[in-house]
């Protein structure tokens, strides 16, 4: 019976995880406590705001439970053990089918069932404003609509636990209040809100602030604005692109001060193109973009943004390498934080080794609900 002495960021504690080929057998304090391991042991990641990577596309017309397996599988190789499918603005039809895609998947596969706690509505409930609105659709934004809603949780099979909208939009406020009663978390993005109205959303049940930083205006009032208003909120959670392209390293210092280490989420919001080669793509969403060989995604030959591109655990190891934070704070980010808003339980394991100079994380071990899963190459790797 094997045994693996680890060491638990999260904790502090030296652990001894026993296994045979297919199952987690225990996992016990190390006795007597050993020398700190070079294995280190955790929940796994979990993201708030996937849209794709590897080329699956969870907005994509032809979606199928079989790309939404095969997601679940790509990630968890990268030590996501817990994600959010984030269906985005689109016709009331495309978006019954993405979610009832993401059911069936959920329904049909134990693998996808246990690594998908929910899905992340991004919209239709958004500002129109541009800027605000980013890349979502103009034709497709439109106020919140309970009944409306209640088709999508229908066509989820009530799976729906993250609703982004902007809160100033007519009925905002009281759809916040009746998600929140519904047991479902709402989200402020896209949003041009006033520092009452935001106020106000809080008090009626918002409790994270979407991809904050982003969605908004280049430029922004001095004082009064809606980025200003969502960090002075104690109780928003503030999921955060750590990629190093959506927000500038003096943002991300000033959200990690203002908000405080507990109160931050890391996410990826990352597009199908998250893991593919560098080069040039046609996407439904932007046309001809260019992913860069550092990560960054743009509309092609300008400046300007197309979207994220990296994995949670890209960020994480961009994170380790140049911001230079303590792993237990990073994992807190991209584990412990969302997974204690989502209200998960750990029933999941994930083991890894650092490379502390390039902040690289390869995974070792990846086990749900006690159940060992292999661990496949990611496309283009090696066998």
């Amino acid at each position: 019976m094997p045994v693996i002495t680890v060491f638990e960021p999260l904790t502090g504690r030296t652990r001894q995880v026993r296994h045979d080929s297919n199952r987690i057998l225990s996992i016990t304090d190390a006795v007597p406590a050993a020398a700190q391991t070079a294995i280190y042991a955790f929940p796994g990641f979990c993201d708030m705001q996937v849209n794709g990577a590897y080329g699956i596309d969870i907005n994509a017309p032809h979606l199928t439970t079989e790309h939404v397996h095969r997601l679940c599988e790509l990630l968890l190789a990268e030590g996501v053990t817990a994600w959010l499918p984030t269906v985005i603005t689109a016709s009331n039809e495309a978006i019954l089918h993405q979610l009832a895609v993401v059911r069936r998947a959920c329904e049909s596969d134990p693998l996808c069932a246990a690594c998908i706690p929910g899905i992340h509505l991004e919209g239709p409930f958004l500002s129109p404003q541009e800027g605000a609105r980013g890349a979502h659709p103009a034709e497709y934004i439109r106020p919140p609509d309970w009944e409306q809603f209640q088709h999508f949780q229908a066509a989820a099979g009530g799976r729906i636990r993250l609703v982004t909208l902007a809160p100033e939009v007519e009925g905002g406020l009281d759809f916040i209040t009746r998600l929140h009663t519904a047991g479902i978390i709402p989200a402020i993005g896209h949003s041009l809100a006033d520092s009452a109205t935001i106020h106000a959303a809080v008090n009626a049940g918002a409790r994270f602030s979407t991809h904050l930083g982003n969605g908004l205006p280049a430029l922004l009032p001095r004082h009064a604005n809606p980025l200003l208003a969502q960090l002075v909120q104690d109780n928003l959670s503030a999921g955060v692109i750590f990629d190093g392209h959506h927000l500038p390293s003096d943002l991300r210092i000033l959200l990690l001060r203002a908000k405080g280490m507990e109160h931050l989420v890391m996410v990826s919001d990352a597009t199908r193109l998250a893991g593919m080669p560098p080069g040039i793509y046609e996407e439904a969403v932007g046309g001809t973009v260019e992913l860069h060989p550092n990560g960054r995604l743009s509309l092609y030959g300008t400046p300007y943004l197309a979207g994220a591109a990296q994995t949670l655990k890209q960020n994480v190891e961009r994170t380790l390498r140049e911001d230079a934070l303590p792993l237990p704070q990073v994992l807190r980010m991209a584990s412990e934080n969302p997974r204690r808003l989502l209200g998960l339980p750990e029933e999941s394991l994930v083991l890894f080794t650092l490379d502390p100079g390039s902040g690289a994380v390869t995974i070792q071990l990846t086990a749900l609900a006690g159940q060992m899963i292999p661990i496949e190459p990611q496309p283009g790797e090696q066998t």
